[in-house]
């Protein structure tokens, strides 16, 4: 018999399956730690006008030049408008490079969303979302959920699992908020 157990560890949910029953000689239960979805989101607030902030979440070819592990961005198909809506990506997960095609969709100019079509992971859905707060100012969150299936969360658990929320959620308004308020 599997019994699975889910815990809430901040912003990031890890799943530990248990294997019921006597172990080969001692007795002992053997467990076996998968991680499970990660997400979350995080914010900014940025001394830049809403108008800059979006023109740079929306320029989604250049997003490897200031996403750290973002190693690149290839635009597939782009719409009427002249915006990307598919794009390959890779990213460095530091035990292996993630590659994902990812569907993208845009309210300009307060929200970029995008959803995996296929790609390493089993699941990837994120988003900015861009409020004006007024005075030239904006406050920028990024989120993003992703389930990374049985294979690759096996690989990252941990500490890496920590670094590797810290990268993907965590850190990206501050990256945002950076390229902005450089202009």
């Amino acid at each position: 018999m599997l019994e699975v157990s889910t815990q809430a560890t901040g912003c990031i949910l890890a799943a530990r399956a248990v294997r019921v029953g006597a172990g080969p000689t001692d007795g002992e239960v053997p467990r076996i730690a998968v991680m499970g979805k990660m997400g979350g989101s995080a914010a900014a607030d940025i001394d830049a006008p809403i108008e800059r902030c979006w023109e740079i979440v929306a320029d989604l070819a250049s997003a490897a030049d200031w996403q750290e592990g973002l190693t690149s961005v290839e635009v597939v198909e782009v719409g009427d408008d002249g915006k990307a809506i598919v794009v390959d990506s890779v990213n460095d997960a530091k035990l292996r490079k993630l590659a994902s095609r990812l569907r993208v969709g845009y309210e300009e100019p307060t929200r970029v969303w995008w959803h995996q079509e296929r790609g390493d992971l089993k699941r990837v859905d994120g988003s900015w979302t861009l409020e004006d707060l007024g005075g030239d100012r904006t406050r920028a969150t990024y989120r993003l959920e992703i389930d990374p299936g049985r294979a690759i969360g096996m690989l990252v658990r941990g500490a890496a699992e920590q670094k590797l929320h810290g990268m993907l959620v965590e850190g990206r308004p501050a990256e945002l908020k950076r390229r902005a308020e450089a202009a």
